[in-house]
């Protein structure tokens, strides 16, 4: 055990107060006093994503926000890496100087759950694993993630990965833990890996499609030779479909004719220049069409060429608003209903070739009587079982947070 994770002063298992670790080490001593009397924490860095999963019941609140900063930027090797609880506009800032970024584009649903924007943390987005419109094209927060230490519910510190691509042998525990909500192990520090940012970028929008034609579009687009790194489409009166390239300019100039003259045949286009696409996209990755109004908000993991077909099915049913992106596989669905009707909007979901739906806005008596996460299946559900057993075997972080 290095230095940094010796076990800090002691906790006080006679005081309530909230948790306000400043390093590893006093993380280390919190977990560890925790796991020995089998006190619940809630791990939070910024308080950003508390409304997502199920309310946790806990004894302490473990505060990361004290655990921030850059620790290692290495522009020209594309790897950063940081403390769980930084905030990611300081992150975002820092890549936007040397021209780099987060290619799975990073959400922040702030504003969606009733919050502020740009007040969440490195820790927070691995540990919900939330990406936007390039994850068809880059990956996930997952797939970006080359390393990181934490602290198990057993009170253990522990690394995995580091700062290259292929130096994991066994399980790749960095992997494991992201999107996990925080319920495996606190994470401590995070190395990932970011890309150089496109020079350019311009949207192709066809307008009035209804949602099985603009599903055809965006099939069509995806499976061409433009590079297409977002295939979105927002229905309603003046339904929008759009289609984004990035790269150097002249090559972006080019796929983008080609792309119009491909898709000619599905009606009326324009073209949005770099300042309008980039706002667009933002407004798409965050569901900035739901900010502010009243429902249930599901977020539908599904097949692309179904997407259209569940909410038509829920729509039948209920009063609902929806987003496609991620070229239709990604629903956002506004239910603007009393209830979520969690069992419809699954059952519909499964009927057109199963997926996956998450409530991501609720209040909190909804989000402790309805399962928010999709229920895992008799295999799965053991498996997870025993995994987070293994990591944190008296439930003591984050509890029933993913409903376990």
């Amino acid at each position: 055990m290095t230095a940094e994770n010796q076990a800090g002063p002691a906790v006080d298992p006679d005081t309530n107060a909230d948790l306000h670790p400043k390093t590893n080490a006093d993380v280390l001593a919190a977990v560890k006093w925790a796991a020995g009397d089998q006190v619940p924490l809630e791990v939070v860095g910024q308080g950003s994503k508390r409304a997502l999963g199920k309310p946790v019941q806990a004894a302490h609140l473990l505060d990361l926000s004290g655990l921030s900063g850059v620790t290692l930027f290495e522009p020209e090797e594309l790897v950063l890496s940081a403390k769980a609880g930084t905030p990611l506009v300081e992150i975002q800032a820092l890549l936007d100087e040397h021209g780099q970024e987060m290619q799975f584009e990073p959400c922040d649903l702030g504003p969606l759950l009733g919050g502020e924007a740009g007040t969440g943390t490195l820790g927070g987005l691995v540990n919900t694993n939330l990406c936007g419109p390039r994850r068809l094209k880059s990956g996930s927060v997952r797939d970006h993630i080359l390393g990181i230490k934490a602290v198990s519910g057993r009170g253990e510190a522990f690394k995995s990965g580091g700062r290259v691509v292929k130096n994991v042998t066994g399980y790749d525990l960095a992997k494991g833990v992201t999107g996990s909500y925080g319920t495996l192990a606190v994470l401590t520090d995070i190395i990932i890996k970011v890309l150089p940012k496109a020079e350019t970028e311009q949207t192709l929008v066809i307008r009035e499609l209804d949602d099985a034609r603009a599903t055809e579009a965006m099939a069509l687009a995806m499976g061409s030779s433009g590079e297409v790194s977002g295939a979105a489409h927002i229905p309603g009166v003046d339904a929008c479909t759009y289609l984004r390239l990035e790269g150097f300019e002249p090559s972006v100039k080019s796929r983008i004719a080609k792309l119009a003259k491909l898709l000619e045949g599905f009606g009326k286009h324009e073209q949005l220049p770099e300042t309008a696409s980039r706002s667009q996209w933002a407004g798409i990755r965050d569901c900035g069409s739901f900010v502010g109004k009243q429902g249930f908000v599901w977020r539908i993991s599904c097949t692309p060429s179904e997407g259209h077909r569940i909410v038509a099915d829920i729509g039948n049913s209920l009063p609902v608003e929806a987003v496609y992106d991620w070229q239709g596989g990604l629903v956002w669905l506004l239910v603007e209903d009393e209830k979520p009707n969690a069992r419809l909007v699954r059952s519909s979901v499964f009927n057109h070739g199963g997926g996956h739906a998450t409530l991501i806005r609720a209040d909190a008596a909804t989000r402790q009587s309805v399962p928010v996460f999709e229920p895992q299946p008799g295999a799965l559900g053991r498996l997870s079982k025993r995994y987070r057993e293994n990591f944190d075997p008296f439930g003591i972080l984050n509890p029933g947070r993913m409903g376990a």
